[in-house]
């Protein structure tokens, strides 16, 4: 399926939620304690030199999605490989996403209900937006800006009216130095959220207006990092460094905090339905970057390959069965260890493979 957009404004609000997703439900830098935004704000601009890269990338070739771009660069069998590669991160990320839901389902309001019955009904509603095309994907996205918005913005206003903030949580500032806030922020903030934007590698090519492509994404990225930033270190102003990092969701314990007698009571509630919002738009997000891959390198065509992945990615949602197994899998063996193959070294070799073959056709040009 190949639909075309001639306005940047869907996919920069796809691209703006998605890179919210499930990353506020996270206490990312925990091991920079106070210093947390540091090493947020050091991993954004880490992870804005790879959008940059990934940006050129789609300017030197603009007509090719990151499929095909391997595939002309590195050759029938050698990018079908990758591409393979590729299919299974972006199916694995998804049924992370997708994990993320029925685990916050079961904690919040359907308690009752078995995980794998509500990743099941979330993965079902995400196929059902990716069976329409990104067009659609799109215009959903634009409905749920408005959502978020309303969402955290009562959530930023509440939580120091009701007195829960405590500056003293920032202090002291780099008290031993900034060696560790570096080693916080590289490479698990760069892995997540942050590097996970090679994904839209593959959706760029589907916007036809191309000239306000890149300053659009940049801005957008500019402002959900700062977003990000903030919200991650309300957590901290709230908990204190050593509750939030030992928290499974900090910012979830925030929300169950926040009381107005008469007035607000679960605030709580709201931040589960607008997490959901933002998890789904990311897992619809990955399963486009699956699908359209299997569709690109392999004889299938758009709906059996979108059937083929639901069911290997709800396959992958419990290849961790208990949710510490999950968690510990994801922060420590993912982010560090798998995610950069995909988010830093495929695409660097991409590139520099680009611009030698752009070099070698100028030179005999």
């Amino acid at each position: 399926m190949r639909e075309t957009v001639t306005r940047v404004s869907g996919l920069a609000i796809a691209f703006s939620l998605f890179q919210v997703g499930s990353t506020t439900l996270f206490l990312l830098g925990a091991k920079a304690k106070q210093d947390a935004w540091l090493a947020m704000l050091i991993g954004a601009l880490a992870g804005f030199v790879l959008l940059i890269m990934y940006l050129y990338m789609h300017k030197l070739d603009p007509h090719r999605d990151l499929y095909e771009l391997l595939c002309h660069y590195w050759g029938k069998w050698v990018g079908r490989l990758g591409g393979l590669l590729f299919i299974s991160y972006f199916a694995y990320e998804a049924s992370r996403s997708v994990r993320d839901i029925g685990e916050l389902g079961a904690l919040t309001l359907l308690n009752r209900t078995p995980t794998e019955v509500i990743t099941f009904i979330a993965l079902i509603v995400c196929a059902d937006v990716v069976r329409f095309g990104p067009r659609v994907w799109f215009l959903l996205c634009h409905i749920f800006l408005l959502l978020l918005v309303f969402g955290y913005s009562i959530l930023l206003l509440l939580t120091p009216f009701t007195g829960l903030i405590h500056f003293e949580f920032l202090f002291p500032v780099l008290e031993n130095g900034l060696t560790p806030v570096v080693k916080a922020a590289i490479p698990e903030i760069i892995s997540f959220p942050f590097g996970q934007t090679i994904l839209f590698l593959v959706l760029f090519k589907i916007v036809t207006d191309k000239r306000k492509l890149q300053r659009s994404i940049v801005i957008v990225y500019w402002i959900t990092a700062v977003f990000l930033i903030v919200m991650n270190e309300l957590t901290i102003l709230v908990l204190g460094p050593e509750w939030a990092a030992s928290s499974t969701y900090p910012l979830f314990e925030v929300t169950q905090l926040i009381q107005l007698p008469k007035i607000v009571e679960r605030a709580d509630v709201l931040f589960s339905m607008i997490l959901f919002i933002g998890i789904g738009v990311k897992t619809a997000g990955f399963m486009f970057g699956a699908v359209i891959g299997l569709q690109t390198i392999t004889p299938f065509r758009y709906k059996p390959a979108l059937l083929l992945l639901s069911i290997i990615i709800y396959g992958l949602t419990f290849l961790s069965p208990r949710l510490t197994e999950f968690l510990w899998f994801g922060l420590h063996v993912a982010l560090i260890q798998i995610w950069p193959i995909f988010q830093i070294a495929l695409p660097v070799l991409l590139f520099l493979t680009m611009l030698i073959r752009k070099k070698k056709r100028r030179a005999y040009g």
